[in-house]
């Protein structure tokens, strides 16, 4: 299958790197185009400013519809310090945190609201972009004295939470194709007139066999010619989350589906998409360093191998059902009562709570959370966004 890369709508000086990575080491994998066109530390889409985040541009994500997401989150990780028995050190580390919004809603929350946490807090953040460090120093300067950005070369031993939203969607990943019962790994090489072009091979590394081993599939039951990906990077990613959490938990949110579904045989093409100004397409060799590649989530990957490093599976439940347990059902509650606002913007907050729930949207994201080091008192510690809701509307 051939995609022509198109030159003046894509980014020339990446375009031309990965011709150049292509003559040089031969056919790269799929992970490795989507690491070049993702985050290139010069031209990447999240590496400069052309991560066009928010209305109007390629997607937007929960924070950007209003405070309160980041501030049902808040409400969490109290709950989660509470459960450790208060600590006199807790560190919230915050992995992928876009343009800082859902940092300031949480931050501004905990420090209003929660005076004996905020006393107590360390925040962290780790970022691959400089751009959008940038601009996340900008907008979290009021919090200054509490926020740090790290690398996980410099992160010291952490007691708190890890959290991630929309963050693994986005790490580089394999492509694989079943031919004849047997699995090949999808490459990215360049055709004869210069344009990209897919290849199928042999895989690049055994892990991907292994891979299909740890969440129960059998690739050669795959229909001929099944297309699909493997996301190896979020294996390693949870590892070093593994590594540096001494004691607490680990919260990811994204949207995904267990193995059983993702790789169900009739998702013959995969999950891969591209946005670009928030319209869909297929073709990920189009608008290079200009478009977002994003992938669904395989959770009981997350959860199986976070049990291999030492991450103990404490629940998996939908944001809905997640955000609801946390408040936000009394938040809708409280705006039909307040007379104080206006018309319109009653309203934009009732759309926006009913986004961040709605079942065929938002509400149907994965949250998976994971613990580690702690009491066996700690473990029995019902979390507050772990228990079901009274009950959950979505008039």
């Amino acid at each position: 299958m051939t995609h022509p890369t198109v030159l003046d709508d894509s980014n020339p000086v990446l375009s031309t790197l990965i011709a150049q990575a292509i003559r040089e080491r031969g056919p790269l994998t799929f992970a490795a185009f989507m690491d070049l066109v993702l985050y290139h530390p010069e031209h990447g889409y999240y590496a400069t400013n052309q991560a066009n985040i928010g209305a109007g541009g390629d997607f937007y994500t929960a924070p950007h519809l209003g405070a309160d997401f980041g501030e049902l989150l808040a409400e969490q990780c109290v709950d989660m310090w509470q459960a450790l028995e208060q600590p006199p050190a807790f560190t919230l580390v915050e992995m992928g945190a876009g343009q800082g919004l859902l940092s300031r809603d949480l931050l501004a929350y905990l420090q209003k609201n929660h005076p004996d946490l905020w006393a107590v807090l360390n925040y962290v953040i780790l970022e691959r972009s400089p751009a959008l460090i940038l601009e996340q120093q900008q907008r979290l300067q009021p919090f200054a004295t509490h926020v740090r950005w790290l690398s996980w070369e410099n992160l010291p031993p952490v007691t708190g939470c890890f959290f991630s939203n929309e963050l693994v969607d986005a790490f580089a990943v394999h492509r694989f194709v079943v031919r004849g019962r047997v699995l090949q790994e999808l490459y990215v090489t360049l055709g004869s007139d210069g344009t990209l072009q897919q290849m199928a091979g042999e895989l690049s590394t055994p892990r991907l066999s292994r891979y299909f081993d740890l969440v129960g599939i059998d690739p050669s039951q795959f229909p001929e010619d099944y297309t699909s990906e493997v996301n190896l990077a979020a294996l390693d990613w949870l590892s070093q989350v593994a590594a540096h959490l001494e004691r607490g938990y680990c919260l990811t949110i994204d949207y995904g589906y267990p193995a059983h579904r993702y790789y169900q045989p009739t998702r013959t093409t995969g999950t891969l998409l591209c946005y670009y100004r928030h319209t869909a397409n297929s073709n990920p060799y189009h608008h290079i360093g200009r478009q977002d590649l994003t992938t669904h989530v395989d959770f009981t990957a997350l959860e199986r191998h976070g049990a291999t490093v030492g991450l103990m599976p404490l629940g998996f439940t939908q944001q809905a059902l997640f955000l609801m347990a946390l408040g936000l059902g009394d938040r809708l509650n409280q705006l039909l009562a307040q007379d104080a606002l206006s018309w319109t913007e009653g309203l934009r907050r009732h759309q926006a709570l009913h986004t961040l729930i709605h079942p065929t949207g938002m509400g149907q994201f994965g949250v998976l959370l994971q613990a580690k080091g702690l009491s066996a008192s700690q473990q029995t510690h019902p979390l507050k966004g772990l228990q079901t809701p009274l009950q959950i509307s979505f008039r």
